[in-house]
């Protein structure tokens, strides 16, 4: 009788992992249809893209790139600001690591002073490589110890499977990016998420001695062929636009061929062109879920989309996000 008690007891636990979602764009202003997403699951934390540090053309020199600007106050919402390192950065031969790790924790600082945001947390989101990784590690300690804060970083599912090279950056918890699996390329695959290439990693997470959470995608694009070859990313491309669309016809369920050459939303489409569309179903989202609940060292604390825009969430039914957290 006792044992069953406690049984009921840790069913009727609620220990789900919250919801929360990544906010990238230069302007921080919610549509009304973000709004209602975010009452809905009851969304309390935003992963906010302040900036990008990038190379100055000219010297090479690392620069703080497209900071946001707040266009309404977000005082219901914890905030954690993120700050996206291009690799490049840090695979600089001479980099400043302490004069970079001032100058991005400065930079948080002023945008959060600016618009009163207090934030608890800082993240830190880079592809390092194994050509990147000193610095990349030395910047994590220096920034750690400036911001005297949590401090989360991005992970790769390479960087869980081969942790022991590329290492484990000091941070408190990390967040495994589950998507950009693939090669973006003319053949049939999906790029952004593919079951199979999944799999030859997820045995790994068992392993990983970082606690993570987890990233899963619900945006799209499409993929430009033009002979064979790929000339580009568009991203919002409308599928039931494009079917409309004289200029267009449907191949298969993944190809739009471009009948005759136009422009669309600046883009200019040559005769014959192809269109590959990317893009990530409620059935892949829940696939991913059941898939990283068996192959968990520990339950994620959170599932954060990737990432929180009008256009994306008109693709997916009202409750997805709690079928997904459900799973696990």
């Amino acid at each position: 009788m006792g044992s069953l008690f406690f049984l009921l007891i840790a069913c009727g636990r609620n220990d789900k992992p919250i919801i929360a979602f990544y906010y990238w764009k230069t302007i921080f202003k919610l549509s009304e249809k973000e709004t209602e997403v975010l009452k809905d699951n009851n969304v309390s934390k935003l992963y906010v893209r302040y900036f990008d540090i990038g190379l100055h053309p000219e010297n090479q020199q690392p620069i703080p790139l497209g900071p946001i600007r707040f266009r309404q106050n977000i005082n219901n919402f914890d905030i954690v600001p993120v700050v996206f390192i291009q690799n490049k950065v840090m695979s600089l031969p001479n980099l400043d690591i302490d004069d970079l790790a001032q100058k991005a924790f400065s930079l948080v600082t002023e945008i959060n002073t600016k618009n009163k945001i207090q934030c608890n947390e800082i993240q830190i989101d880079c592809d390092w490589t194994l050509k990147s990784k000193d610095n990349y590690l030395k910047f994590i300690e220096r920034f750690k110890k400036l911001s005297q804060k949590k401090l989360s970083a991005t992970i790769r599912l390479h960087q869980v499977k081969y942790f022991r090279k590329t290492k484990i950056p000091n941070v408190d918890s990390g967040v495994l990016m589950y998507y950009n699996m693939g090669t973006i390329a003319v053949d049939s695959l999906n790029s952004i998420y593919n079951q199979k290439i999944a799999e030859r990693y997820l045995k790994s997470l068992k392993k990983y001695p970082l606690h993570l959470d987890f990233a899963l995608p619900i945006y799209s694009w499409a993929v430009h062929i033009r002979n064979q070859k790929v000339i580009g990313l568009r991203s919002k491309i409308n599928v039931s636009e494009l079917k409309k669309d004289q200029n267009f016809e449907q191949v298969n369920a993944l190809f739009f061929k471009v009948k005759q050459s136009n422009y669309k939303n600046g883009i200019f489409y040559e005769e014959n062109d192809l269109l590959k569309i990317e893009a990530i179903s409620s059935e892949n989202l829940l696939e991913m879920a059941d898939d990283l609940d068996e192959n968990l060292a520990q339950k994620p604390k959170e599932i954060i989309f990737y990432d929180l825009d009008e256009f994306n969430l008109n693709n997916y039914e009202k409750n997805i996000f709690k079928q997904v957290i459900s799973c696990f």
